[in-house]
């Protein structure tokens, strides 16, 4: 017997959703697109409190031999502080992300101290190979530090060669603080919403302990792009690695998620992402999603009171997107479903432990955050113990949904698991010398839970 869609979310399972019309095999690229509640089974004695969880994943493969074209703007820091052995490694990972690229892909190479020079204008790699080497090899370092100028040169190198059906990146290496023209975190930030408006990512690299990781962290998160703390060197090159690894499996593009929330379910807030919400519409855009990772967003949502027991529409949720995999703007889209009940016990025994393993992961990021802001007031023990408690919480989370039926998957679990001991960690380094580390530690590591990436 075949059962609906609908009547698979009324029984709170999973609801997979694929674009109408396309058998499993004709969708390899094709978003994924699963929506689940914290709980399947939701009261109606009182107004409460509950979690959509959507999770996207491309059923494509990483294919190397029709990958996406890559279209980036290397923009390297060469002030004063870069001298030795932080511009020899810059030069060095410069040299492996050309390691990575195909003829094909389109590469500019721009430097900044307190002005910018393109020392090689957008242009194919196979025909510039050489002239681009022999440009990073001569890299020499002085004077200050014009961050923004160099992000927004490399912002318009790219622009050059702009394309729906590329990769269209800025990568930033930066050791210092942002001293000649806009430098705050917010003007960064608005700089890095610019460029994600026509489709550019930064991907933002903080190198040693004396840059700004507010303002590096704001501009990765503006143009949902990656951000990177490395402490030494010597590691640059694999981040480097790493990196274009990540840009090399792009599968989707320039993706819109429009959540409109029913039966008197109204939205409060997304965790750990920017969304603009407008009464009960949801509206939020990544620029990309990887072959090989799953990303996720999470809603928080107040339900309605005094209901009646039976079935209810809780959301729809619709996902648009360019398939990079044959170049065509695509979608797919879900319906969310509930049951309403009165009885308490049948809403506890609902739990969706892979939802709330997820749920947990964002609210211990943000109280790691509200963590950093009562060490920057010089509450040192207040800052303290809120990691310490914060460990706790996901401890006791990570014991309920990792065992019994239905536990939380692995990954979930093991995330959970690096962010207590990450936690308590920080605890412990809050003093001194060591609180700049930790900070850019914990700025990275915020980073990462919120956006999923990948390293």
């Amino acid at each position: 017997m075949t059962m609906s869609r609908l009547a698979i979310a009324a029984l709170g399972l999973s609801v997979f959703a694929f674009t109408p019309g396309f058998s499993l095999s004709a969708i390899a690229a094709e978003i994924q697109l699963q929506a689940d509640l914290g709980h399947s089974v939701l009261s109606t004695r009182k107004a409460d409190r509950t979690y959509l969880r959507l999770s996207l994943k491309t059923l494509a493969g990483i294919k190397p031999e029709r990958r996406t074209p890559i279209n980036v703007a290397l923009v390297i820091d060469r002030s004063g502080s870069m001298s030795g052995d932080r511009i020899e490694a810059a030069k060095k990972a410069a040299h492996v992300a050309l390691d990575r690229l195909s003829a094909d892909d389109i590469v500019s190479l721009v430097t900044y101290n307190h002005k910018v020079d393109v020392l090689a204008p957008a242009t194919r790699l196979g025909s510039a190979r050489q002239e681009i080497e022999r440009a990073i090899d001569k890299l020499q370092v002085d004077g200050t530090t014009a961050l923004y100028a160099g992000t927004q040169e490399g912002g318009e190198q790219v622009k050059k060669f702009l394309s729906d059906t590329k990769v269209n990146r800025v990568v930033l290496i930066s050791d210092g603080l942002a001293n000649v023209g806009p430098s705050t975190p917010a003007e960064v930030g608005d700089l890095g919403r610019q460029l994600a408006g026509k489709g550019i990512s930064v991907t933002t690299i903080g190198l040693g302990l004396d840059y700004n990781e507010d303002l590096m962290q704001r501009l990765a998160a503006a143009s949902d792009g990656n951000h990177a703390f490395v402490e030494s060197p010597r590691q640059l090159a694999d981040i480097f690695d790493k990196e274009f690894g990540d840009a090399l499996s792009i599968a989707a593009q320039d993706v819109t998620i429009i959540i409109e929330c029913r039966a008197g379910f109204r939205p409060t807030r997304v965790l750990g992402r920017e969304a603009d919400i407008s009464g009960s519409t949801i509206k939020l855009k990544m620029n990309q999603l990887q072959a090989d990772n799953e990303r996720y967003v999470v809603i928080e949502m107040e339900t309605p009171s005094g209901s009646k027991a039976g079935e209810a529409d809780v959301a729809d949720v619709k996902v648009e997107y360019l398939d990079l995999d044959n170049g065509k703007r695509t979608e797919t889209q879900a319906n969310v479903r509930a049951r309403l009940s009165d009885d308490e016990k049948d809403v506890e025994g609902s739990i969706n432990k892979g939802v709330l393993a997820q749920v947990t992961a964002q609210i211990a990021t943000e109280q790691n955050e509200k963590a950093v802001e009562l060490r920057d007031k010089g509450d040192v023990s207040g800052a303290r113990k809120m990691l310490q408690d914060n460990a706790a919480y996901i401890k006791k989370s990570r014991e309920t949904f990792s065992t019994g039926s239905a536990a939380a998957p692995e990954p979930s679990v093991k995330t959970l698991s690096e962010l207590e001991s990450k936690n308590e960690e920080a605890a412990k380094n809050l003093d001194g010398d060591e609180w700049n580390k930790t900070r850019k530690s914990m700025r990275y590591d915020q980073h990462k839970a919120k956006v999923q990436q990948k390293y």
